[in-house]
């Protein structure tokens, strides 16, 4: 759904300047989260007036509910359903024009009682031309249906690659960075919900860090979830493998709950109701559902990142859902 531009006006005054009368004007593209903006510096000098810089940046990229990214993704993934859905339209096309031609034919034939003999083939005519319409209809109104809900999938997925994560106090990284790298488990519920699906993890750590699995905690009810480490020289390997699988955190909670909200009502799961959702290697959404994930599930199921099986069954990690 496009938007109007935006403007704004940065504009720095220095009294130090006395040059004689000059325009500059400067022109650049900066991208903030995937929108482009144009922006024109325009500086203006003069002997008897301050320095005065003006920045109007203009954003020449309107947003919309489905990115084109998202369609394009569509079409790779059903590169043959455009052709079908022409073949469909140029079928019923056809038998549209049979049946007003058969059509036509009828109403002569009843008009003039010597061609009565004619209105039996003619019937039989105009209703397999009425049949071919209605079942080529069908067709392109299924495929149509299942492009859009393709469509709208994808673009909730890229909604979601666009979302931030904190990799650590100095590291901001979107989820879409994470392609190809590491399995995703977001978990969404109450405090107490992620400590207690913390717990369960423990004692499949190496096991779904060997998968690339990486943990995103959301606490939906604003309390920070209390991960305990026990401070051991002895385990302070096995502790930093604990933290490393739990080191993600969700950035600009607005964004995840809204769109966590939105999954949840397209599932017809009650608001209040803790969560998960596994993403698959490429991005996609592997698995979802209410309450804990079973991480056992998760190491018997995903094969190794690392290995001789590393890149041959990347495409291994379940269906699409």
């Amino acid at each position: 759904m496009a938007t109007a531009a935006q403007f704004s006006y940065i504009t720095v005054n220095s009294p130090n300047f006395h040059l004689s009368a000059k325009r500059f004007a400067f022109s650049r593209q900066v991208n903030d989260g995937g929108k482009i903006y144009s922006c024109f510096t325009d500086v203006t000098s003069s002997r008897h007036k301050p320095k005065s810089l003006s920045v109007v940046c203009n954003n020449s990229n309107p947003s919309s509910d489905i990115s084109s990214t998202a369609k394009i993704r569509s079409e790779v993934l059903s590169p043959f359903r455009s052709v079908r859905m022409f073949f469909y339209v140029a079928f019923i096309a056809s038998g549209g024009l049979g049946g007003l031609i058969a059509s036509t034919r009828l109403i002569a034939a009843l008009a003039n009682s010597s061609r009565a003999a004619e209105v039996p083939e003619i019937l039989k005519g105009l209703g397999i031309d009425l049949g071919a319409v209605s079942i080529f209809a069908f067709l392109y109104y299924r495929e149509n249906k299942a492009k859009n809900v393709q469509v709208a999938k994808l673009a909730r997925e890229e909604n979601l690659s666009n979302l931030k994560l904190r990799v650590d106090e100095k590291k901001i990284l979107p989820v879409n960075a994470f392609r190809g790298i590491a399995r995703l488990v977001i978990l969404a519920g109450p405090s107490s919900f992620i400590s207690e699906c913390f717990k369960l993890s423990a004692p499949f750590t190496d096991g779904l860090l060997e998968r690339g699995v990486l943990v995103i905690p959301f606490a939906t009810d604003g309390i920070s979830p209390n991960f305990e480490f026990e401070e051991n020289e002895e385990l302070e390997e096995k502790i930093a493998r604990r933290k490393r699988l739990w080191q993600l955190a969700p950035i600009y909670t607005t964004e995840w709950a809204k769109w966590i909200d939105e999954q949840k009502k397209l599932a017809s799961v009650s608001p209040e109701s803790p969560v998960y959702l596994s993403l698959r290697l490429d991005g996609r959404v592997r698995g979802s559902g209410v309450g804990c994930p079973s991480w056992n599930a998760f190491v018997l199921q995903l094969p190794p990142v690392k290995g001789i099986w590393s890149g041959l069954l990347d495409g291994m990690d379940g269906r699409v859902l």
